[in-house]
């Protein structure tokens, strides 16, 4: 029996991946499926939770989700992790307390036996307002997490920031700061095979032409998406505020 929870921000809630229904499916969710298919010809059976909220700051993820995560019955056999994308966008952070945050997570994860799979989320830089400074804080994490992983047992890390394909703007939404369906599926198909399946890692064509936009295009992006986003910063509010988890409890996969 493999029992899956995912914790985290928008990146694991799976923003950008958006289904006719209006829901949000995502990596996370891609990578429950593809487990309950594995599972299927040895005839075990995957159940699946997603704690992850937009939004969210990596302390929050780490003392409120993974707490109820672990608190699941049964307990989770594996738990993926990501965060501090949020902090990254704020003033002030420094990469000495994400990464404090991030070990007092892995503690808490292996600690309890659980395979911890941990995340760099991936690198939207290219496309957006101050990317430089996000890389540079990027890189910084992705390499101060990647040197402290050694110290565990049981962890799997992926390493999504440093994944130049995914850096190509034909893996992101139109608010460049989330993946679109494309990105979450090469997320997907890089856990799982991390986790050592056999699967191939999703490529778009490359002869495919990059999208291209003008003037119009500039600034219908930052009527519609900074803007916002600095409207809710200055007055103290997130995406995430009153949102709940989509999965809550543990929820049978169906291949």
């Amino acid at each position: 029996m493999t029992r899956y929870v995912a914790i985290g921000d928008s990146f694991t809630e799976g923003l950008g991946d958006t289904l006719p229904d209006g829901t949000e499916r995502g990596w996370a969710d891609l990578v429950a499926a593809g487990l309950a298919a594995s599972a299927a010809d040895t005839g075990e059976t995957v159940e699946y939770a997603n704690l992850a909220i937009r939004g969210r700051l990596l302390a929050p993820i780490v003392n409120d989700q993974l707490e109820a995560a672990l608190a699941l019955d049964p307990q989770p056999t594996m738990i993926s992790f990501n965060g501090g994308g949020n902090d990254m966008l704020r003033r002030g952070v420094t990469i000495a307390h994400l990464v404090e945050l991030t070990e007092q997570g892995l503690r808490r994860i292996t600690g309890a036996g659980v395979h911890a799979v941990v995340l760099s989320g991936a690198d939207p830089s290219d496309h957006i307002p101050f990317g430089a400074t996000f890389r540079r804080r990027g890189e910084e994490l992705t390499e101060a997490v990647a040197a402290i992983l050694p110290r565990y047992d049981n962890v799997t890390f992926v390493d999504c920031f440093r994944d130049r394909e995914l850096r190509r703007r034909d893996y992101w939404s139109s608010d460049r700061l989330h993946l679109n369906a494309n990105g979450h599926r090469r997320v997907a198909s890089l856990v799982l095979a991390g986790l050592g399946h056999e699967t191939a890692a999703h490529v778009l064509d490359p002869s495919t032409p990059t999208r291209s936009g003008g003037l119009l295009a500039e600034a219908r992006y930052y009527s519609e998406h900074v803007l916002p986003w600095l409207n809710r910063r200055l007055r103290g509010r997130s995406s995430g505020d009153n949102r709940t988890p989509k999965f809550a409890t543990w929820t049978p996969i169906a291949v």
